[in-house]
């Protein structure tokens, strides 16, 4: 039986793979794509010299070493080739209240019971008069505070880094193009689309070359020229529960030893945080424009910098929110170009190894619909649970000193936030969803940071009596106190693993 092929809705297996921007989400998916398939597909990353990235994305959560693990990235190499520091969480100051604070840790805090988490026993301990802080009871929170750190067995400690996101874009060139990526410079005039179907068919540049591929993944920043301009996918709006549109970014000179902890430091209208590294330090004060306007809010942070200032501040604009699907047809997007969530837990570049890690797992021998739904389907049950996370920080807080705070206070939260806030408050428990981005211990840290006081615990706590819970609790504290006094300085630790490359 003889067949015949219609040619313009032929199914083409992906065997060209083009990037279309660099930075720090172009390159990690060249270096994830060329990494594991490199000898079966032909990757193209196009980018020019000439057009900036963001490049302020420089504090990241533990997934990254995971993803560094992955691909086989040496991490001592890496380190010091982006002048990287330790990461064991966040200090949010002046976020519950003025002149109050406390950190968001990587680790896990106290041990649990299959029936009930460590919170409970916590509760109990503490009403009775025998507990210390949540804190004291978790590795990480104690070696943040005392500026500890060291690589244990087992991976007993979990961290992540503070890094320089332009040498990490260029380590990560390097390393792609070792197996098999190759770079275009130039910029991009046009996005050809195939009459047919709608798919993407090259990027025509401005000296006249035309980049074709069967798989385009959009890395062109806030512009989405690809997913957004070109395929026309919307972009959902959150500012009206994430208020802070713009940043301003600066680099000060290092005028003491890194700690290994971001610190995010609330103010009248936003934040600012301080990321230390091994050269400098990164400042930014993130901000809504219409409760302080752009000059008042770059004099804030000048204000208060340590150090000489070594760039000018840089101003970013931004609307915090998602492109309503990540891919369309056959383009795939990535970082900025895929949505934007304020840098308050230190989630993009997390979200841009998320949609990497997702794409290799399902990677596509021909493009089909039945990946692309489930592929947006998981984005958007991840993002919608980072998002909740974030808005949380704001939403509950003690604070009322200015308009930004008392709007932040009385603003409508998603239902989905509502439940979780709820919950905790009346039981202690934590609404549990598998496998979303921060588990039960972080969503703990951050209620009780911020001022929620449950108002019951597990009635399993209360078969311990006085004694035997002082006992449990003491051993779990005095294990965490003998594990600190082992851990180096961190400052020390990283002249010794990774001492910074000469600039």
């Amino acid at each position: 039986m003889n067949h015949t092929t219609d040619t313009s809705t032929e199914v083409k297996p992906v065997r060209r793979v083009v990037i279309a921007g660099g930075g720090t989400a172009g390159w990690m998916a060249a270096a994830a794509i060329s990494k594991t398939l490199g000898k079966r597909l032909e990757i193209t990353l196009v980018e020019s010299e000439e057009i900036g990235t963001v490049g302020v994305g420089e504090a990241t959560i533990p997934t990254l070493v995971t993803f560094h693990r992955l691909i086989d990235l040496n991490e001592q190499a890496f380190m010091a080739a982006t002048q990287a520091t330790i990461k064991l969480g966040i200090q949010f100051e002046n976020w519950k209240d003025v002149g109050q604070h406390y950190i968001h840790s990587f680790g896990t805090t106290g041990k649990d019971h299959w029936s009930a988490g460590f919170q409970h026993f916590w509760l109990k301990g503490w009403a009775r008069g025998l507990a210390r802080d949540y804190g004291d009871y978790c590795l990480e929170l104690r070696a943040a505070e005392e500026s500890r750190f060291a690589h244990l067995p087992r991976t007993g400690l979990n961290y992540a880094f503070h890094l320089d996101a332009g040498l990490y874009a260029r380590f990560l060139r390097q390393f792609s193009e070792h197996y098999g990526t190759r770079r275009v410079e130039g910029k991009i005039r046009q996005v050809h689309t195939d009459p047919a179907n709608g798919f993407i068919s090259a990027l025509e540049l401005e000296n006249g070359e035309c980049i074709e591929g069967d798989l385009f993944i959009d890395c062109t920043g806030f512009r989405s020229l690809l997913l957004g301009q070109t395929l026309g996918v919307e972009f959902e709006d959150w500012s009206h529960w994430l208020f802070s549109d713009s940043a301003f970014a600066v680099q000060t000179g290092s005028v003491k030893p890194a700690i290994p902890y971001t610190r995010s430091i609330a103010g009248e209208s936003g934040w600012q945080w301080r990321i230390p590294l091994q050269h400098r330090v990164g400042n930014g004060h993130v901000f809504a424009s219409r409760f302080i306007d752009a000059e008042q809010a770059k004099q804030q942070l000048l204000s208060t910098l340590e150090g000489e200032v070594l760039t000018e501040p840089r101003l970013l604009r931004f609307t915090p929110g998602q492109r309503r699907k990540v891919w369309a047809k056959n383009c795939i997007a990535l970082g900025l170009a895929s949505g934007f969530l304020e840098p308050l837990e230190s989630t993009n570049i997390h979200l841009i190894q998320r949609g990497i890690t997702r794409l290799m797992q399902s990677f596509p021998a021909v493009i089909n619909q039945v990946d692309i739904d489930e592929y947006n389907a998981q984005t958007e049950w991840e993002i919608t649970h980072i998002r909740d996370f974030i808005i949380l920080h704001y939403h509950v807080t003690n604070r009322r000193d200015t308009p930004f705070w008392r709007a932040c206070a009385e603003m409508s939260i998603p239902d989905s936030l509502q439940h979780r806030i709820d919950l905790f408050r009346e039981t202690a428990r934590v609404f549990r969803v598998p496998n979303e981005l921060f588990a039960e211990n972080s969503w703990i840290q951050v209620m009780l940071g911020q001022g929620i006081e449950p108002r019951s615990y597990h009635p399993v706590a209360d078969l311990m009596g006085d004694q035997e819970l002082n006992g449990f609790l003491e051993g779990i504290r005095g294990g965490v106190e003998r594990m600190l006094r082992q851990l180096p300085q961190h400052h020390a630790y990283l002249q010794s693993y990774c001492p910074a490359k000469a600039m």
